[in-house]
């Protein structure tokens, strides 16, 4: 006699199979829901901004634990250095890794992130008044006005940047007089107004203009950049400490629509690889721009200490463009009286708890000083 209430083997098999459908099925929506984003540097694959670049993506990488995977390629691969932002915004990259004075042509005001003296903030105190002080909210309310959708993270505060590579070192600042130069953002307002005839080329173009002839002199960033690129192979005399962009720092932009519609955890690891990112940065810079230093001396290469003169005339240019800028743009005014509120706190603070680490220095190695006064 059968019991019908007794299970018989088709159904439990049937049973079976169902329940081994509800195991698997969370794990294939897993595997479905991996997200790979392809994310485009401004900086030739050569260059340590690149790596820059790469370390990032490992951090999420790694972080992600395969449900989220993102791909690096150098400036060019997918468009020119200087369309990245409108690529992310329009989807055309996921992502881009580059600075904020790039998008300089687009509001004169994102120069501000990094052009200029930022009233004597370094690097990442500028960073700490995007973060804590109000910046951030500024940055997005300018890529809102100029219809971006994109998110920006901001990282890594970058070295004091020379002010250039010159043929003859520059003793004073009527030198810089129809001077052919290259930098960027709001520097090219500065430069100009000192006099010289700025050309805003991309990295990877720096180096072949100055071999050529169509510049005189150029700026880009730090010993590990400049030996990488060339700069050493086609100039011999380099001017340190500059104010045109004394305060610079790393963006990393998202496509808005697609990191909105990534789960909150994916979020939270970029988040937070970006935070990891910027200190690991830091240190590796540190590490790498001191031993490139070195190498660029072997190889010939002049240090000088960029004349007083000429840092007094950076900053009287600086006082003219911030005028100007400020009656034209609103949002250039509103950025620079933030900064200028921040500042005038934060560095009474670094300035007067900070001690002289160069009297130490000197005390040890005053025998070993690298650079020149010209």
């Amino acid at each position: 006699m059968t019991d019908n209430k007794s299970p018989n083997r088709r159904s439990l098999l049937k049973g079976v199979a169902v329940a081994a459908g509800a195991v698997s099925a969370p794990m294939l929506a897993t595997a479905q829901t991996a997200t790979t984003m392809r994310l485009q540097s401004t900086w030739p694959s050569k260059d340590i901004f690149h790596e820059y670049a790469n370390d990032f993506a490992a951090k999420v990488n790694k972080m992600a634990e395969g449900k989220l995977k993102i791909e690096v390629l150098p400036a060019g691969s997918v468009v020119p250095a200087f369309q990245l932002l409108e690529a992310v915004n329009k989807g055309t990259l996921d992502a881009g890794h580059g600075v904020v004075a790039y998008h300089y042509g687009k509001n004169s005001a994102l120069a501000l992130w990094g052009s200029g003296p930022s009233f004597g903030m370094d690097p990442n105190m500028l960073l700490a008044w995007h973060y804590y002080g109000g910046g951030k909210a500024l940055l997005d309310e300018i890529y809102k006005a100029i219809n971006m959708d994109v998110v920006s993270y901001l990282y890594g505060p970058m070295p004091t940047q020379p002010f250039g590579w010159f043929k003859k070192p520059i003793t004073k600042a009527a030198d810089v007089k129809g001077t052919k130069f290259r930098t960027v953002g709001l520097a090219v307002d500065m430069y100009t107004d000192m006099g010289a005839a700025v050309n805003p080329l991309p990295g990877g173009e720096i180096v072949p203009a100055l071999d050529r002839g169509l510049i005189d002199g150029a700026e880009f960033n730090n010993a590990s950049s400049d030996r990488l690129l060339g700069f050493p192979d086609v100039v011999k005399n380099c001017m340190l400490q500059s104010f045109h962009q004394s305060g610079e720092q790393f963006e990393i932009l998202f496509n808005k629509t697609k990191v909105n519609a990534l789960p909150t955890e994916l979020k939270a690891v970029i988040d937070y690889a970006v935070q990891a990112a910027s200190a690991d940065m830091s240190w590796k810079a540190i590490e790498r721009n001191s031993a490139d230093y070195i190498e660029l001396k072997k190889q010939g290469v002049k240090f000088y200490k960029t004349p007083n003169s000429v840092l007094q005339g950076q900053l009287a240019s600086w006082d003219k463009i911030m005028a100007k800028k400020s009656a034209e743009n609103p949002l250039f005014k509103k950025v620079i009286d933030s900064q200028r509120a921040y500042a005038e706190r934060a560095t009474q603070w670094w300035n007067d708890y900070t001690v002289d680490f160069k009297m130490a220095a000197n005390h040890y190695f005053a025998k070993k000083q690298p650079a020149k006064k010209s």
